[in-house]
């Protein structure tokens, strides 16, 4: 069977990272892009789209009909579930919404999976905030326990997945950690944090940037391999379960800003500020990625310097 790959949040910031990594393979397969109805999609995605080489389709993943005739009409042969809400920022301001995109909209793609009785793998990417806080190197045997509503979220999620489960419909869950780079929310610090330097250099902010917590740590690795990781994970056939997708290595907050700093052109300070300090948050968001590099030898490439370089260019070229 000819492949048709469905990705939902196509236009989103690992969607748009993903369309590039799908378009490059050869036979290049078919690929079907899902955005939200009457809403642009960013400069990655125009630029593809104007290529005719994705599909695009306005889809409301929360009206449970829609998503199932689009779901009946593209009929894929695999889907990566990039649709969501991605950020404890966004949580904040529509906590209601969040838990209906992110588990409503999955059940309701699940379901339309389901209707089609073919043989589907889903790549559903969940997020390291459904684990327990812990020290040290979290693996896929540690306990669960979000500690805020976003990971709580996340892992309804992963539970209406598995619920779907069966030998037509293979998923492939994933506890991504932190990942960054070109085309990300400034609802992200490392982008954030790049934004401003960029804003500093041409002048149009004093030359500080303003900062919350810089000692908790992160696992962080460029977005560009993590969608590697998920084509890996969707490519082998005998893959289903859940897989930390992570870096094994942490930094400090702290170690983002500095490296930033570095690279920018003018001498910039740092500030804290209360309005950026979350209350319940990790300390400590390290993975261990033994898992995944032994199922499919995935390993990441891009050094985080280089993450950061190309992320503050990103911004540079827009300010």
């Amino acid at each position: 069977m000819p492949r048709t790959i469905l990705v939902t949040g196509a236009a989103g910031f690992v969607g748009t990272h993903l369309l590039e990594c799908l378009l490059s393979e050869t036979p290049r397969p078919r690929i079907i892009g899902w955005k939200r109805p009457k809403t642009s999609v960013d400069k990655t995605s125009r630029e593809i789209k104007q290529d005719d080489s994705v599909e695009w389709r306005e889809v409301d993943i929360l009206q449970s009909k829609d998503v199932i005739n689009a779901v009946s009409e593209a009929r894929p042969t695999e889907v990566f579930h990039c649709a969501g809400i991605a950020s404890v920022a966004e949580l904040k301001k529509n906590t209601t919404r969040t838990l209906a995109v992110n588990v409503l909209g999955t059940r309701h793609l699940m379901q339309g999976l389901k209707h089609l009785n073919t043989n589907i793998r889903v790549v559903v990417p969940s997020s390291a905030t459904v684990y327990r806080p812990k020290l040290g190197p979290l693996n896929e045997h540690d306990e669960v326990g979000p500690i805020h509503t976003y990971g709580l979220s996340k892992l309804a999620q992963e539970m209406q997945s598995r619920h779907f489960v069966s030998r037509k419909q293979q998923v492939v869950i994933t506890r991504s950690f932190t990942h960054i780079g070109p085309g990300q929310s400034l609802s992200y610090a490392a982008s954030n944090f790049a934004h401003q330097v960029a804003s500093i250099e041409v002048g149009k902010i004093k030359p500080v940037i303003h900062v919350g917590r810089l000692d908790t740590k992160r696992d962080i690795m460029d977005v560009r391999d993590t969608v590697i990781a998920y084509r890996a994970l969707m490519s082998n056939p005998s893959i289903t379960g859940t897989y930390n997708v992570c870096s094994g290595q942490t930094y400090q907050m702290q170690d983002i800003v500095m490296k930033l700093i570095g690279l920018a052109h003018v001498p910039i300070e740092t500030k804290l500020d209360q309005n950026r300090v979350r209350t319940n948050d990790y300390p400590d968001l390290s993975g261990d990625r033994t898992k995944i590099t032994n199922a499919v030898g995935w390993i990441p490439k891009i050094k985080l310097d280089q993450t950061l370089t190309d992320l503050l260019n990103y911004w540079r070229s827009r300010i």
